[in-house]
């Protein structure tokens, strides 16, 4: 089964509200990408990677031109770009997306986009649910005080002194 992975923009106080923009990039061989190449890249906004391949495309050309190869090794030399095209394509929309400031979020192992999608959205939402239970919260310290002249209560207790808690002796004590 395919593998997606799920980028999310890095943006502040956005929470649920930006889980429209999720991007969802499927791992594996792409076949749109050997056969369109450059419009592949351009389809996905992918700008410096579409610069990298022209010019990786025209070194090559002008390469084995100038090294005497026929057209037919420039031709295969081309496919073999284009194969590496295919199979690179997932890594280049990630590293475009990882520039862009987007974050990956996830790992969904699904049939088709949409299953991928809704797995996702399931065990995000039951984290948000976790992240946003009050009763999950730490009770244990004590909260925060401000400094009001003249009330006892906004003074924190007193650190003890010379008193070591845990399994480490006293300071210049016997053992």
């Amino acid at each position: 089964m395919p593998v997606y992975t799920v980028h999310a923009p890095v943006v502040t106080n956005a929470g649920i509200a930006a889980a429209d923009r999720f991007a969802f990039v499927r791992d594996g061989f792409h076949f749109w990408a050997v056969l369109t190449g450059g419009l592949w890249l351009a389809w996905h906004r992918l700008w410096l990677a579409l610069l990298g391949w022209i010019l990786v495309l025209v070194a090559v050309d002008v390469g084995l031109s100038a090294l005497g190869a026929g057209r037919s090794a420039i031709f295969w030399a081309n496919v073999l770009v284009a194969l590496l095209m295919g199979f690179e394509a997932a890594s280049l929309r990630r590293w475009t997306l990882s520039r862009r400031n987007w974050r990956q979020l996830d790992i969904v192992v699904a049939r088709n986009w949409e299953t991928a999608e809704r797995r996702f959205f399931e065990r995000w939402t039951a984290r948000q649910r976790v992240i946003n239970d009050q009763t999950a919260v730490d009770r244990g310290a004590p909260p925060p005080t401000r400094d009001i002249p003249g009330q006892a209560f906004s003074r924190p207790p007193p650190l003890p002194r010379n008193e070591i808690i845990g399994l480490f002796p006293e300071p210049g004590a016997s053992r």
